[in-house]
């Protein structure tokens, strides 16, 4: 989600309040296109801080309470910084023509003691942000990022050169006519949500799909194809969100799907209401908004970025077992032979006699079934040494058999729980959840087993966390009812048989790969938790399992006293004889997420 019209707007609004009239302390050049400029506020409040990032990947301005340390030597533009802008007072910030930029405004002194109004623009554009010092002629006195006529035809950024904004042909979205509205819309032949936001200055994918989802209409319904009732709604919505932007009633919210961050904006997304998986939270500040989305989408790209050798070797691990399996299977299959060649065997033990020497068969009838059988002979032994050579290949086979039997079940044993961490590895958000995978590798045997060194600082650092869920509803002061779900191998471990009491109902897929889920029945007996409870806790273990995106997942339900682990068997791996069943839709709306 890149910063949009809105985002910027409302980011606005919060930095005038807060920074205006104060005065910068310190400006710190912490990254090649990041500043942190210390602020003091007029009165008691104490001194805050704002991060103005002109990165091409990820550009953002925010407040924070956070610090980040500069290089020893500051670099030239946070000099330049430094001697026309530190010990000045902010004037305002504001936002120009609702585009993705901010203008401080600071008002210091020259050298010789007259005052002088310098303007910072940090201008919010993807891989063109930057961010300009102008001064009251409206020059460029410098750039972080120098921009010369070779590196664009549209407009130098250099010393000197006077500063503009490139104009958009884009309406600003405020006060909007309907008629206006009407012929801009319907006059493309996009997408509905395509043809507001490439019209509309400011306005996001996200908030066109949006408006559409408020209007009741098909974000991909063709623009032109519009009916006058659903035109008539759309008016209506694009209003309100004009009505929001011009009294700065702003709302910011996160939206997230399995706790991960997908989209945020300075409006509710209701769009996400139904989404499975997915949960709004709203803040209080734009900026708290911004600082916890990006370290949190920073957070879970380290940890991808990190699990990649656990996926190869998870994968690689799969790919060899399948192999093997398959190719166990095939002699299993030709271990079929082994009846048919002691048949052979007694058969020729009781007419052996009836062959004549050199004879390639020999048909006798079969004294189980009185068929006629025809059996394959070797003209240079006689009948008792084909009886002898067809016992000998029915014993190899037979031992072929066991031994095949034996390895095949723990070929499949192998994959199930390869495949378990698969599952693991996909619902890990944290370091801790990938130490625990790899603990988990190591204790069977897939890499080296841990140093004492590499115990030890485990056990110094983070634990990885189960999943904790509670009831929405009370149940009329029964509940809430706490929920637990196992991340990985080693926490289902955890859950089943140290966390969950006897009393307690654990739940798993039938037949998938799925997480452990408990529910504490906090000394209820069964009859008295709500059918619904079960439901939901049901749904709660097929959402967390290979049958996500399935309709209807099938759920095993016991007691957790019924729960048992075989002696020597992998991490997560359990045995039970009775138990309840339900086919569930996978759902958590429901459920609160808690963190605990």
């Amino acid at each position: 989600m890149a910063f949009d019209g809105i985002t910027v707007c409302a980011l606005a609004e919060e930095l005038q309040q807060a920074l205006a009239g104060g005065k910068i302390n310190k400006i710190t050049q912490t990254e090649g296109d990041e500043l942190y400029l210390t602020v003091k506020p007029q009165g008691p409040e104490k001194p805050v801080r704002v991060v103005l990032s002109a990165s091409a990947s990820l550009p953002m301005v925010y407040l924070t309470e956070q610090n980040k340390q500069g290089p020893l030597e500051a670099p030239a533009f946070c000099m330049l910084l430094r001697k026309h802008l530190q010990g000045g007072r902010i004037l305002s910030v504001i936002q120009p023509d609702f585009e993705r930029i901010l203008r401080f405004a600071v008002e210091g002194t020259d050298e010789m003691g007259d005052r002088r109004v310098h303007t910072l623009i940090i201008e919010l554009m993807g891989k063109y942000s930057n961010i300009i010092l102008i001064n009251e002629e409206n020059i460029v006195v410098d750039s972080i990022r120098r921009v010369s006529s070779s590196m664009s035809s549209v407009r130098e950024v250099l010393p000197g050169r006077p500063y503009f904004v490139p104009s958009q042909d884009k309406v600003i979205p405020v006060d909007v006519e309907r008629i206006d509205l009407q012929s801009t819309i319907r006059g493309k032949g996009l997408p509905l949500f395509k043809a507001i936001y490439t019209s509309y200055r400011g306005l996001s994918p996200i908030i066109a799909q949006e408006l559409c989802h408020r209007a009741g209409i098909d974000a991909d319904k063709s623009a032109i194809a519009l009916s006058d009732p659903e035109f008539d709604r759309l008016y209506e919505e694009f209003h309100a969100l004009g009505s929001m932007i011009r009294e700065r009633s702003f709302h910011p919210v996160i939206a997230r799907i399995d706790g991960e961050p997908q989209e945020y904006a300075a409006c509710p997304l209701t769009l996400y209401e139904r989404t499975p998986g997915a949960s709004l939270h709203e803040y209080g500040s734009m900026s708290l908004l911004i600082e916890d989305y990006y370290r949190e989408k920073a957070l879970i790209n380290r940890i991808r970025e990190r699990s990649t050798d656990l996926k190869h070797l998870i994968a690689t691990s799969l790919e060899r077992d399948r192999k093997k399996l398959s190719l166990q299977e095939q002699q299993l299959k030709d271990t079929d032979k082994r009846d048919r060649y002691r048949l052979y065997g007694e058969l020729l033990q009781a007419y052996g006699y009836q062959a004549e020497p050199k004879a390639k068969s020999l048909t006798v009838e079969d004294y189980h079934t009185g068929e006629p059988v025809t059996i394959p002979l070797d003209p240079q032994l006689n009948a008792q040494e084909n009886a002898k050579r067809y016992f000998d290949r029915y014993q190899k086979l037979k031992r072929t058999l066991e031994a095949l039997t034996e390895q095949t079940a723990r070929v499949r044993l192998d994959i199930a729980h390869l495949e378990s961490m698969e599952q693991a590895l996909s619902i890990a958000r944290t370091e801790a959840d990938l130490k625990d995978l790899r603990e988990e590798l190591a204790l069977t045997g897939y890499v080296g087993k841990l140093k004492q060194n590499d115990k030890k600082n485990r056990e110094r650092k983070e634990k990885s966390s189960p999943l904790h869920y509670r009831t929405i509803d009370d149940f009329g002061g029964k509940g809430p009812y706490d929920l637990y779900v196992g991340k990985n191998n080693l926490q289902n471990d955890y859950l089943t048989f140290k966390l969950a009491n006897g009393g307690d109902w654990w739940f798993h897929t039938k037949t998938i790969h799925g997480s452990h889920v408990i529910l504490r029945s906090a000394g209820q007996e069964p009859d008295a938790i709500p059918d619904h409870v079960y439901e939901l806790a049901a749904s709660l273990a097929a959402y967390y399992s290979q049958g996500k995106a399935q309709n209807l997942v099938e759920v095993d339900y016991v007691r957790r006293k019924e729960v048992k682990k075989p002696a020597g068997a992998h991490p997560g791996y359990v045995v039970y004889y009775t138990n309840y069943s339900m086919s569930v839709r996978p759902d958590l709306s429901e459920l609160t997420l808690i963190n605990d």
